[in-house]
């Protein structure tokens, strides 16, 4: 088997759950569409939170959505496939969708670039924003608009886009706090 038919296989696997388990397709395309704006306001509700820690995670990780998105567009060049419900028979395409390039997914770009940022930054429920992200992952299997391998390159590009500004942001800070020491304050001067 390649990793096509692998690929398939699999989103067939997880996108026939909904013919066998239909009460979970209203939550699956409610987690598909509007999650997003779930995390939108996420994202607003830690930039005006107090403290400088949650302003530069949101920068962070909105950023490395940037970077994530860029690299999902250059490993788009080298692969292509449009969506599942455009290139399989028998799909259960539970929402509507353009016909495009989903490799990789964007919206997993966006919900793990953010969803690991915060991760990184080790904020109180960390392990429930990853678990969100493989939900909206799974969902978009789901309801026929994204195959596994769509999900798992964009998660991954997410995430190593979100642990390389991490690590830059950590850089920076370091680098900060060493030149924060190295200058002499009036006191040490003698005025």
């Amino acid at each position: 088997m390649n990793v096509m038919e692998l690929n398939t296989d699999i989103f067939y696997q997880i996108n026939g759950l909904g013919k066998e388990l239909p009460f979970l397709d209203m939550p699956m395309m409610f987690i598909a569409n509007y999650t997003l704006y779930f995390l939108i306001l996420a994202v607003i509700f830690y930039s005006f939170n107090r403290g400088s820690q949650n302003r530069v995670m949101v920068l962070s990780a909105l950023a490395s959505v940037a970077v994530g998105v860029l690299f999902g567009r250059v490993a788009g060049m080298f692969h292509s496939n449009n969506q599942p419900f455009a290139e399989l028979p028998n799909v259960n395409q539970l929402i509507e969708k353009t016909v495009d390039n989903s490799f990789p997914s964007d919206h997993t770009i966006i919900f793990f670039a953010v969803c690991y940022s915060f991760f990184l930054y080790k904020k109180p429920g960390r392990y429930m924003w990853m678990a969100l992200a493989c939900i909206v992952g799974i969902s978009r299997i789901w309801v026929g608009v994204h195959y596994p391998g769509d999900i798992l390159v964009g998660a991954l590009l997410a995430m190593l886009s979100a642990f390389l500004l991490y690590i830059l942001v950590q850089k920076m800070k370091f680098s900060n706090r060493k030149k924060q020491v190295e200058i002499p304050t009036a006191k040490e001067k003698n005025y």
